[in-house]
């Protein structure tokens, strides 16, 4: 698990691409402090498992749907990446709940200067914007963010000077993708009520003019 607050940024190094798949070789220091084999690592917000590293890299394998899930397709050696390791049992909670299973991508639209911040609008499809919510959390390449307007096709964070030097975000240009988690809580609602509006369609079919004759009705 993880909390959506960007640790450092890495550089990507290497990327042997096989078939479907990817093997990536990234440079970072910060998150190799205490690293070990089978560590998770939050790399642009998409939960990779540590097979290799060294004193200055790490090296992560990709699978084919991970690939086509996210954007981690698109990189190419001297990508930047927001990193994040898992969090500690002992640590500070000052994000929000993010697994690191990424729920699709976004297209960056445009920016917007606003004073000391940006404004970052964001494309993204119907299945992805009926978990987004005025106010919610977001994570967008990993980065925990508030959901400040929202609409049919498109949602809005706006972001403050320290998390544009400390991320990613504000390297990136208008038709880029980016990769998005929703709030989880919101997914779980849906498969509760989904659940529970199955089983009274089931117990609502399940009675019958048939049923009521054989009963004495």
């Amino acid at each position: 698990m993880f909390t959506g607050l960007v640790e450092e940024i890495g550089i990507l190094q290497d990327i042997q691409r096989g078939t479907k798949s990817a093997r990536l070789t990234i440079k970072a220091q910060k998150v190799l402090e205490d690293v070990q084999l089978g560590d998770s690592i939050s790399t642009n917000g998409v939960c990779l498992t540590v097979t290799d590293y060294t004193e200055s890299t790490f090296t992560v394998d990709v699978m084919a749907e991970t690939l086509r899930s996210s954007s981690l397709g698109s990189l190419k050696r001297g990508s930047y990446v927001n990193l994040e390791r898992a969090l500690k049992a002992d640590g500070r909670f000052g994000g929000h709940i993010v697994s690191g299973h990424i729920d699709g991508t976004g297209i960056i639209e445009n920016f917007e200067k606003e004073d000391n911040a940006f404004w970052i609008t964001i494309k993204a499809s119907e299945d992805i914007l009926k978990y987004i919510v005025h106010k919610g959390s977001i994570a967008i390449d990993g980065v925990s963010l508030t959901v400040a307007y929202v609409d049919e096709g498109a949602f809005k964070v706006s972001i403050i000077p320290h998390t544009g030097e400390e991320t990613i975000l504000l390297k990136k240009s208008p038709g880029d993708i980016v990769n998005l988690e929703c709030d989880v809580l919101g997914k779980y609602v849906e498969k509760l009520l989904g659940i529970k509006a199955k089983e009274s369609k089931e117990k609502k079919s399940s009675i019958s003019l048939e049923f009521l004759r054989e009963n004495g009705f």
